[in-house]
């Protein structure tokens, strides 16, 4: 993947990307809001959002049948024109509204506009219309951070040809992550962190995780979750953190949650 030309590094704050799953739209609580609110007084935030279940929902109620191949929904032209509809419209509405109403200065963008997100296909015999992230306008994305927005980005993207192409909310988020050079990635769940029984691991490594998954401490609806979250993580992209959606981020001025790094300093508390 490749960058754009970006007009400087921005500001004087890092970087922190949120991602929230489609699943956490309808469940993100005013204290989740306030203190992402919070968090724009110490970084430049940029929210990458899904809305799967927002999509499966209109599609059923316009009697779209949806394709599948391995598990995966198949985009059609069709199926495009609802997932427009529902990322760039009632979702992205949805969450700029709830941060505009928190003093944040949000503002909506499908990753197709501007030529913000650029993607090339990933199968379209099989898959349809689904791209993968090949370059991110990071210029644009910069010069808004710096004129005091926050972007709530919808994960489309163009191709080279111009056409929009539906994109994985986490690969999105990723991207975007890596482009700007993110200190931080946070994934936004249904629970507080990667859970050891009801005990929350404030810090871990992929390693560590593997050996979780083997023993089954970490199961379930958390696997592909951390697998996300590790497949994320680079040599530039260092931390990735597992956090609450229905709850504050912030507990005395430190982000709650399971952070995983690439690698553990020497030294460190976990």
């Amino acid at each position: 993947m490749t960058t754009s030309k970006s007009m400087q590094a921005t500001g004087h704050k890092p970087v922190i990307v949120v991602k929230i799953g489609g699943s956490m739209i309808d469940q993100l609580t005013d204290h989740f809001y306030k203190s992402l609110a919070a968090l724009t007084d110490r970084y430049h935030c940029v929210v990458v959002h899904g809305g799967g279940p927002a999509i499966t929902a209109l599609l059923k109620n316009l009697q779209i049948e949806g394709e599948f191949y391995n598990g995966l929904r198949k985009t059609t032209p069709e199926t495009l024109e609802v997932v427009k509809m529902t990322l760039g419209g009632k979702v992205s509405a949805q969450v700029t509204s709830a941060l505009c109403k928190h003093g944040v200065a949000a503002l909506g963008l499908k990753g197709s506009d501007g030529g913000l997100l650029k993607a090339g296909l990933v199968d379209e015999e099989k898959l349809g219309l689904v791209g993968d992230i090949e370059q991110v306008n990071t210029s644009l994305i910069h010069q808004l951070l710096n004129s005091g927005y926050l972007p709530v980005i919808a994960p489309l993207a163009v191709t080279v040809d111009g056409e929009t192409v539906n994109v994985n909310a986490d690969n999105a988020a990723a991207a975007v992550a890596d482009a700007l050079q993110a200190e931080k990635l946070m994934f936004v769940t249904d629970v507080p962190g990667i859970l050891n029984g009801e005990h929350i691991i404030e810090r871990i490594t992929p390693p560590e995780i593997h050996s979780l998954m083997e023993s089954g401490v970490i199961y379930g609806g958390m696997i592909p979750k951390v697998n996300s979250a590790i497949e994320a993580l680079s040599a530039k992209l260092k931390e990735v953190l597992v956090v609450s959606g229905e709850q504050s981020l912030l507990q005395d001025g430190v982000i709650k949650g399971t952070t995983i790094y690439h690698e553990l300093k020497e030294g460190a508390v976990r």
